[in-house]
């Protein structure tokens, strides 16, 4: 494929400046820039999208610029907020800007990129020459129109501080810069980032009288909750393993629901066009085995991850989904068990009820109680309902109690 052809497969186009997407295969746009946010100190899945359009474009001979908001960060984007951010200190987005260094130095392991923090060129600005060199340039009259801010002056919304409104004329001051000192012609972003893409854009061609373009990516989207990709029951998925687990950030992708994994198998791989459809194949044949699922799942692992962090995730995962009974594990493979989920032991007078709540699965005895009463419950990857343990839900003197179909709400349970 070329690029062009590659981005429109995989879904990577939501907005473009370019009146002709092929344009791209000819390189006549050799450099591109995309910022990523530093008011989190874990990059999420979500941002994975956008590291996975960057991706591409290095695949196809791009010079990329990936930019840290340490400046931006400061301030605030008020795309997508309903209310004023809350203001992060200094000290915090410094810490921020080195964690999202570290994990797109990660991500794109083995291709050459420049890493740059608009904090450089922005510590020493001056108001004066800020309104002058780059102030006069804008209106007020588009800036004003555009949905998030509209939104936000309108009759009932919250208002907007100049802070927050100034973020545009930021991001796209860091577009002129860029384009002096790197020709960078081009810019990847969100959809939701559409807006100060188009600053850049209009700030380059009114002070430098060039024509430069920009390219955002659609939003992915959970459509069963609406809301922005990465979050689930518990919370963001991270890409830090220290926030979320190698294991859960695998059994997320295992997770995905069928009629999405292609689509994702198209975003967060690079699997190619015939590898993809032989995979939905042969899921479409046996869609039980989830065979699209775990090749997802095992692909962006290992490269969020790595290798060994995957192969240990799988073989935490097909435990805990009785894919291997748990009286075979290995001793080494119970260290790793052990790792991710709380480790029980019961007296004979325990009931499942007491030992649910106290693996933390439940609340209180009476929440234990309706989960059973739910079907909410699994020993060993089957709903139990009665209230006593057998002999027989022993395996070589340990079962897996589950709630709910979350595999991370899992606990080891051993004889005493």
């Amino acid at each position: 494929m070329t690029l062009s052809e590659e981005l429109k497969w995989r879904g990577f186009i939501n907005q473009t400046t370019l009146s002709d997407i092929k344009v791209l295969d000819n390189k006549k746009q050799p450099v591109f820039y995309h910022g990523y946010d530093a008011s989190a100190d874990s990059q999420t899945v979500g941002n994975l999208a956008a590291m996975m359009l960057d991706r591409c474009f290095l695949r196809h001979g791009y010079n990329a610029i990936i930019l840290a908001g340490g400046a931006t960060s400061l301030i605030g984007d008020p795309g997508g907020k309903d209310a004023e951010r809350e203001l992060q200190t200094p000290a915090t987005v410094a810490r921020n800007v080195k964690a999202a260094e570290k994990q797109v130095k990660k991500v794109f392991s083995g291709y050459k990129f420049t890493m740059v923090n608009n904090l450089d060129w922005t510590k020493s600005l001056t108001v004066l020459s800020f309104l002058r060199d780059i102030g006069k340039h804008f209106s007020m009259t588009p800036l004003i129109q555009r949905d998030y801010i509209a939104k936000r002056l309108g009759e009932s919304g919250p208002g907007i501080s100049y802070a927050e409104f100034s973020y545009t004329l930021l991001q796209g001051m860091d577009y002129l810069y860029l384009y002096d000192k790197y020709n960078c012609t081009l810019q990847l972003g969100g959809a939701d980032q559409w807006g100060n893409c188009l600053s850049g854009v209009d700030l380059i061609r009114r002070a430098r009288g060039i024509n430069v373009n920009a390219i955002t990516l659609p939003l992915v989207v959970n459509k069963s909750t609406g809301k922005k990709f990465g979050k689930s029951e518990d919370g963001a998925i991270w890409l830090d393993p220290a926030k979320t687990s190698p294991t859960e950030f695998y059994q997320f992708w295992i997770n995905t629901e069928d009629q999405r994994v292609e689509d994702y198998l198209k975003i967060f791989t690079e699997l190619d066009k015939t590898t993809v459809e032989s995979t939905m194949r042969q899921h479409s044949a046996e869609p039980a085995a989830r065979i699209a699922q775990a090749r997802l799942a095992e692909a962006v692992t290992v490269l969020v991850h790595g290798k060994t962090e995957t192969e240990n995730s799988k073989k935490v995962t097909d435990y805990l989904t009785n894919q291997k009974p748990i009286d075979k594990a290995s001793w080494s493979d119970m260290r790793l068990i052990r790792s991710e989920i709380s480790d029980i032991r019961t007296s004979q007078t325990d009931t499942i009820t007491d030992v649910l709540v106290k693996a933390g699965l439940a609340t209180s005895k009476s929440q234990a109680r309706t989960f059973l009463s739910d079907g909410s419950v699994y020993i060993n990857n089957e709903v139990v309902k009665r209230d006593n343990f057998t002999p027989q839900d022993f395996k070589g003197g340990r079962l897996l109690l589950r709630r709910g179909k979350v595999l991370k709400n899992t606990a080891l349970v051993e004889n005493s």
